[in-house]
């Protein structure tokens, strides 16, 4: 699944090739992709919820697109000698013939170009919704402030009323605060200097502090850089980011030295999921 920056990265790139473009025609070809009837209009801007991209019409309607673990969308603009631009997991769907096997949706648009939601897992979608009841959306309603909107206060009591989970497993979860995933959770944990094992409850004021600074330090940069990729996703141009190569720290660094005391990085598990610290740097140990 696209983190935040992926799909900020998407937003922003799409945003060049489809505003004021006219949507006239959808075809389905997955019934599980697309839910709501198919409208027209044209596209007044892009927005995004989290990991939702959200294309506003001049209707009053929106669609809702989230890309799951395996959806792409794949913009052509449909001249002979265009560049196609893609964002989502890779695959040859990007210069392959369009559509095929893995087309769930396509979106046409007045002036000729054309957008694929392709899905090999199809656990991704399309959702029509009024533009005005977006913000009241089941998936919308439910992701609490991301980094930049929250304070430092916030950030702090949020985590007191999760004391007993793991910090890692509490900030993970989109309802306390939204768009951290695996990667940015471990980057933001390591550059704070604390353990993904510690009890939510023992993060001081002061760490909590330096926690969601870090957060917000390590999206910004990945957002700069075009998003994390991972082998799986790309730009809307095509082309890869470049967080892991040129930011990481820590993640997917294993048996590497700390880039900050020389110690070597591990690989353990936290929240089920894979999590990669420095122990030197993050001791298990509160600081109260």
């Amino acid at each position: 699944m696209p983190e935040l920056p992926e799909v900020e990265t998407i937003r922003r790139g799409l945003s060049k090739f489809i505003i004021k473009k006219q949507l006239v025609s959808t075809e389905i070809f997955c019934d599980k992709s697309f839910i709501g009837k198919p409208v027209g209009g044209i596209v007044k801007g892009l927005r995004r919820f989290g990991k939702a991209l959200i294309i506003d019409l001049n209707n009053g309607t929106s669609l809702m697109i989230h890309l799951r673990m395996t959806g792409q969308l794949i913009y052509d603009p449909g001249t002979e000698k265009s560049q196609r631009y893609a964002a989502g997991h890779p695959s040859e769907n990007f210069t392959a013939k369009l559509p095929n096997k893995q087309t769930r949706v396509i979106l046409k648009f007045k002036e000729g170009g054309t957008l694929y939601f392709n899905d090999q897992r199809k656990f991704g979608f399309i959702k029509i919704i009024p533009t005005n009841e977006v913000v009241n959306d089941s998936f919308v309603r439910k992701l609490a402030k991301e980094p930049w909107d929250m304070t430092e206060q916030e950030f702090y009591e949020r985590l007191q009323r999760h004391q007993n989970s793991n910090i890692k497993a509490t900030i993970l979860d989109q309802t306390i605060i939204c768009g951290l995933g695996n990667i940015y959770a471990d980057e933001a944990l390591f550059a704070a200097k604390i353990h993904p094992e510690r009890k939510s409850g023992s993060i001081t004021k002061q760490e909590a502090k330096l926690l969601l600074q870090s957060a917000r330090e390590v999206m910004d940069k990945s957002i700069a850089s075009g998003g994390s990729t991972m082998q799986t996703y790309v730009k809307a141009d095509g082309t890869k980011g470049d967080y892991l190569e040129l930011f990481a720290q820590v993640f997917r660094r294993e048996n590497q030295p700390c880039p900050r005391c020389g110690a070597t990085i591990q690989k353990i598990k936290v929240a089920g999921r894979g999590t990669h610290i420095c122990p030197n740097c993050q001791r298990k140990s509160s600081k109260k």
